[in-house]
C-alpha cells in the first residue's frame, strides 16, 4: 500500500482566485474549504485502516444550508490557481509532480471536511466514501485531476468538483443512502507525462501489466516507479485491484463535453452512449545527419520532409473515411536549427466511430509514410503505443439515468424550476450522444457497469486554456448528478 502521507503535501494556494482565470466567476458565498482539516472528525475515519481497509466512516457533517451551484463555486475557485501556468493561463497538473500533490492534497481536504473516509488505493487512486466501502454494490463517482500540457480547467475536475457538490446537495435534500457511495480521484488520466493515458483505471481494471507500467517513462527518462516514490506512493504495490472493482455496482462519470452537440441542441446536460475507437501510434522516420548548409538538396535523407508528407496523408485518410487523425507531438534528433535530422518521431492519435473505419484510417496512413519513407530513402518502424476498443456503455444502466433525469425534470417543471434544466420540462428526452475522447469511465466499463454525463461547452474547445462551461450549467450538471446520485444509492 501507499507508504508516508501521500497527498497531504501542498505548496500551492488554494483559496485564491488569479485574475481571468478560467472557469466560473467565483460566488461570494460560503462553502467546504480545502483548508479544512479533519477536526471535529471521530479517530480513524480518514486514512487507512490495517491492511489498507478504511477506517469507520464518521458521521456527516450539517451541510443543510449549502445549495449546489453556492458549494461548488466555493470550490471551484480554490481548486482553481493548483497548476496554472502565469504565462499560457493553461494547466500543467502532470502525473505525480507537486502540482498533482497539490491536487490530491485538496481531495484529502474535500473528504475530511465532509466527514469522509479517505484512502489511497495501491495505484494511486483517491476515494472518499460514505458507508460502508467493503459492503458492496456501491455507487462510485468522479473523474480526474490531472491535465496535459496547458489544459483547461474543466477536463477531468469539472467530474471531481461536481461530484463532491453532488454529495452536498443530496444532504440538503436530506436523502437517506441504501447503498456505499464514493468519490474517486483516479491518477493520471491524461498521460501527459508517461505518454499512456488512465493509467491509475487502467492498473486498477488489469488492462496494464505491472511490467508494462514499471517502463513508463517520461520526457526526462525518470519512470512512473520512480515518481511514484519520489511522491511518497510505494511503486511496489501496484497492480490490478480485481477485489475493490468487484464491490462496485454502479459507475458514474459526469465530465464536460469536448464538442459542440448540447450546444447544437440547446441542452445543458447529455448522457454518453459510446466512446469512440482509438489508440496512439508512433511513427519512427530515420534518415541521415548532416549539414545544413552544405548537404545538397539531392544527396538528403531528410526524415523530415517524409514526416511532413505523412502528416498530410493523416488528415486526407481522416477526411476520406469521416474518421479523425491528428499528429500532435513530434521529437527531433538532432534538434539543430542548421542541422538535417537523424530522426523523426511523430505520434498519431486516431480516432473514428466504429472499428473497421478506424483500422481503414490508420492502414491508410501507415501505408502512405512508407511510400513516401521508400522514395527518399528513409527507414519507419511504426508502433502501436496504446489502443482502446469501443466503448459502448452499459444500456440498462444509461436507460436508468435517462429514466431519472426525465423523472426530476418533469417534478422541477411541476414545481416552477427554471426550463432547460437536465431532465427538462418540455417533454423531449434528455439527448444522448458519442465522443470521440477516452474517459476512465470507459476503461472500468469491462469490469463495472459504467455511464457518463456531459455537460455543455459552448465552445467545443477542450484540451486548451479556453475550455469553458457556464455557471448555470454546471449547476445544472451538479443537480442531474445529484439526481442520478439520489436514483441509484439513496431510498
Amino acid at each position: 500500500m501507499p507508504t508516508g502521507t501521500p497527498g497531504q503535501t501542498s505548496t500551492g494556494t488554494p483559496g485564491q482566485t488569479p485574475t481571468g482565470s478560467a472557469g466560473p466567476a467565483p460566488a461570494s458565498t460560503a462553502g467546504p474549504t480545502s483548508t479544512a482539516t479533519a477536526a471535529g472528525t471521530p479517530a480513524g475515519a480518514s486514512g487507512q485502516g490495517p491492511a489498507g481497509a478504511p477506517g469507520p466512516t464518521p458521521p456527516a457533517p450539517d451541510r443543510q444550508s449549502w445549495r449546489a451551484g453556492d458549494s461548488f463555486l466555493s470550490m471551484w475557485r480554490e481548486l482553481a490557481p493548483i497548476g496554472r501556468h502565469p504565462d499560457s493561463g493553461g494547466y500543467r497538473r502532470h502525473a505525480w509532480t507537486a502540482a498533482d500533490l497539490d491536487c490530491r492534497a485538496w481531495f484529502r481536504a474535500q473528504a475530511e471536511a465532509r466527514g469522509l473516509a479517505y484512502e489511497t488505493d495501491r495505484n494511486g487512486n483517491q476515494w472518499a466514501w460514505i458507508g460502508d466501502p467493503l459492503a458492496g454494490d456501491a455507487v462510485v463517482t468522479g473523474s480526474h485531476l490531472d491535465s496535459v500540457p496547458d489544459g483547461g480547467a474543466f477536463d477531468g475536475p469539472l467530474g471531481v468538483v461536481s461530484s463532491f457538490a453532488a454529495l452536498d446537495e443530496l444532504r440538503r435534500r436530506g436523502a437517506e443512502f441504501t447503498r456505499p457511495l464514493a468519490v474517486a480521484n483516479f491518477g493520471d488520466e491524461e498521460g501527459a507525462r508517461f505518454g499512456l493515458a488512465c493509467v491509475g483505471s487502467r492498473l486498477a481494471a488489469g488492462q496494464l501489466t505491472v511490467a508494462d507500467a514499471h517502463r513508463l517513462r517520461d520526457g526526462d527518462g525518470t519512470t512512473l516507479p520512480a515518481a511514484m516514490e519520489a511522491a511518497g506512493y510505494d511503486p511496489a504495490a501496484i497492480g490490478p485491484d480485481p477485489e475493490r472493482l468487484a464491490r462496485i455496482g454502479a459507475f458514474v462519470e459526469l465530465h464536460v463535453e469536448q464538442g459542440r452537440a448540447l450546444d447544437l441542441t440547446g441542452d445543458p446536460v447529455g448522457i454518453a452512449s459510446a466512446i469512440w475507437p482509438h489508440g496512439r501510434w508512433r511513427f519512427d522516420f530515420r534518415g541521415e545527419a548532416n549539414h545544413a548548409g552544405t548537404t545538397r538538396l539531392v544527396d538528403r535523407r531528410d526524415p523530415m520532409l517524409t514526416y511532413a508528407e505523412t502528416v498530410l496523408a493523416a488528415r486526407r485518410e481522416a477526411e476520406l473515411t469521416g474518421a479523425l487523425a491528428t499528429f500532435g507531438k513530434i521529437a527531433v534528433e538532432p534538434n539543430g536549427v542548421n542541422a538535417i535530422p537523424s530522426l523523426v518521431r511523430g505520434w498519431l492519435d486516431s480516432r473514428a466511430a466504429d472499428q473497421a473505419t478506424l483500422d481503414a484510417l490508420v492502414t491508410g496512413v501507415e501505408r502512405a509514410a512508407r511510400e513516401y519513407a521508400e522514395r527518399a530513402g528513409i527507414d519507419l518502424d511504426v508502433v502501436r503505443e496504446s489502443f482502446t476498443p469501443v466503448v459502448e456503455f452499459e444500456h440498462a444502466l444509461r436507460d436508468e439515468l435517462a429514466r431519472i433525469l426525465e423523472g426530476a425534470g418533469d417534478r422541477r417543471g411541476a414545481a416552477g424550476g427554471r426550463p432547460g434544466q437536465a431532465g427538462r420540462d418540455t417533454g423531449r428526452p434528455v439527448p444522448v450522444l458519442g465522443t470521440g475522447a477516452g474517459h476512465d469511465a470507459g476503461i472500468l466499463s469491462a469490469s463495472v457497469p459504467t455511464a457518463m454525463l456531459f455537460v455543455r461547452n459552448p465552445t467545443g474547445i477542450s484540451h486548451s486554456p479556453a475550455e469553458h462551461a457556464a455557471e448555470d450549467d454546471c449547476t445544472a450538471g451538479v443537480e442531474a448528478l445529484a439526481d442520478v446520485l439520489e436514483g441509484l444509492a439513496c431510498s
